[in-house]
């Protein structure tokens, strides 16, 4: 079975990471189509998505539409319900292939209102597939499964779920609701796909496409373990900048710039990632 891998692709910046370099994404998006991905989720945790204005938002995703010749699914989790939907009914505007939210940040929702914000989102955007997005670690709370199940009772878009959740206890509870599941925790692909995960949403195949594109291919503990030792290499905090780091030192016109307060890579990281 082909086991799909879409790339949560970094969004390229430029002036210290205070304005979008739309120009950079096509050759993006082509170096990671040469890598083996089969798509590409934008806008999203890699993608900076949260510290983007609405202009940029749509802007990118607009950008990313135009240069992918696979999947595109397009986060649009944002802090409030009104630009959630908005931004869900742009991707569905622009022929996305999908829609992603994940449970807004910061304050800590219940069910039934947890329920209201992506029933929304999905209506929004409704036909085009809806993917729940769950991420403890971001967004201070856990998705239920739960909640998932009432999403799905009252929407006719409900599509899958992409799932960042560690440890592996943490995502056996969502690929037992039967929905297409992309995993994006990829050192824990092997079981997730031994357990029926559908494909793997990875940050890391921003840069390294054809090593996650391996462990999909061929999930072995040796294979999974290289993107454990990619991961501890670029750092929790300096993930992203690092991704980017290492695209420009392989020649893609990306510039290495974040949006602040995310912190840049700097020389001793800079030496590291030169090896990879």
């Amino acid at each position: 079975m082909h086991h799909p891998l879409l790339a949560a692709a970094v969004t390229p910046l430029r002036d210290n990471g205070a304005a979008l370099d739309v120009d950079a994404i096509a050759p993006l998006v082509a170096h990671l189509e040469q890598g083996g991905v089969d798509g590409v989720f934008c806008c999203g945790t890699t993608g900076e998505g949260v510290l983007l204005s609405y202009d940029e938002r749509i802007r990118a995703a607009a950008a990313y539409r135009s240069a992918c010749g696979g999947s595109l699914i397009v986060h649009c989790g944002a802090q409030t319900t009104a630009e959630t939907a908005a931004l869900a009914a742009h991707a569905a505007s622009i022929g996305a292939d999908g829609a992603a939210v994940i449970a807004p940040p910061y304050y800590p929702l219940g069910s039934d209102d947890l329920v209201e914000h992506f029933v929304a989102a999905a209506h929004a955007c409704d036909p085009l597939p809806f993917y729940l997005y769950a991420f403890t670690a971001r967004s201070g709370y856990s998705l239920t499964p739960e909640v998932i199940r009432a999403v799905a009772e009252r929407t006719t878009n409900v599509a899958g779920l992409k799932v960042s959740e560690s440890p592996y206890d943490k995502v056996a509870p969502y690929l037992a609701l039967g929905l297409r599941t992309y995993i994006g925790s990829e050192p824990l692909l092997p079981q997730a796909l031994a357990d029926g995960a559908y494909g793997s949403v990875s940050g890391l195949a921003s840069a390294f496409p054809a090593d996650v594109r391996r462990v999909l291919d061929e999930p072995t503990p040796e294979h999974a373990q290289r993107l454990a030792s990619l991961r501890d290499t670029l750092g929790a905090t300096t993930f992203i900048a690092g991704l980017k780091w290492v695209l420009r030192n392989h020649g893609i016109p990306i510039q290495p710039d974040v949006r602040a307060p995310l912190p840049p890579v700097r020389d001793a990281l800079a030496a590291q990632l030169a090896t990879l």
